[in-house]
């Protein structure tokens, strides 16, 4: 199998993982980062349904695994174009995705941490005061890790389009994308204790990253094994 291929159906199943673990968390309670809940809730909810968290949890690194094969894949078929190498918007889109795994590593991390510390004592007033700690830091972490997304359409929707690897509609929803989600993040700090302000740009900046990613896994399945831009597209030669 030719590596543009396994990139393609990475990114594919990299958005079904994503999809998955979102549905199980939510049918079992867990809230999500537009809910406002209070800290026993918090507490309550990770102390009985750990055993959801941590199937989800494990999903973590299978996604992240496929997340950069897609992005390499990516990067690599980008870097076939003289314009994408001399510009950098490849680079810059390529450090997007792989440091949002990073910052997402954290985020899951604070969710176990949360469950640990709420099973052990979910009543008592110190565990509540470090399940409140340990959340906002994961609400902290969940708001900034979107400028990394952010910076990942951004870099790979330009660098795209400019290559002529992507069509004129797929960079524009990279683009809304990531000005949303650029939104979002900027105003993560007012809702670290609470929910964001703009969590609704959030979602919908993550719904159009996961459209995102399926539009370029297909044009990768479509990939020859020697990308020549066509006369027509932006930048071709």
């Amino acid at each position: 199998m030719r590596f543009a291929r396994l990139a393609g159906f990475s990114g594919i199943g990299f958005v079904l993982l994503l999809l998955g673990g979102n549905l199980v968390l939510l049918s079992a309670g867990f809230p999500n980062p537009s809910d406002a809940v209070g800290f026993d809730e918090i507490a309550t909810v990770h102390a009985g349904e750990s055993n959801a968290l941590r199937l989800t949890s494990a999903l973590l690194p299978t996604a992240w695994l496929l997340a950069t094969i897609f992005a390499a894949g990516v990067f690599a078929a980008l870097w076939r174009h003289d314009r994408a190498r001399s510009e950098g918007w490849a680079v810059v889109g390529l450090a997007g995705i792989l440091m949002q795994c990073v910052a997402f590593a954290g985020v899951g991390a604070t969710r176990l941490a949360v469950a640990a510390t709420a099973t052990h004592d979910p009543g008592a007033v110190a565990g509540l005061g470090t399940v409140a700690g340990l959340w906002g830091l994961h609400n902290a972490l969940f708001g900034f890790n979107q400028i990394f997304l952010a910076a990942a359409l951004l870099g790979l929707s330009v660098s795209g389009r400019r290559a002529g690897l992507v069509e004129r509609w797929h960079a524009g929803v990279g683009l809304a994308g990531a000005a949303l989600l650029f939104l979002a993040a900027t105003a993560s700090p007012y809702g670290a204790d609470g929910v964001n302000p703009l969590a609704l740009f959030g979602l919908v900046g993550w719904l159009l990253w996961l459209l995102w990613i399926v539009a370029y896994s297909v044009r990768l399945l479509r990939e020859t094994d020697e990308f020549v831009p066509s006369a027509t597209t932006p930048g071709a030669t």
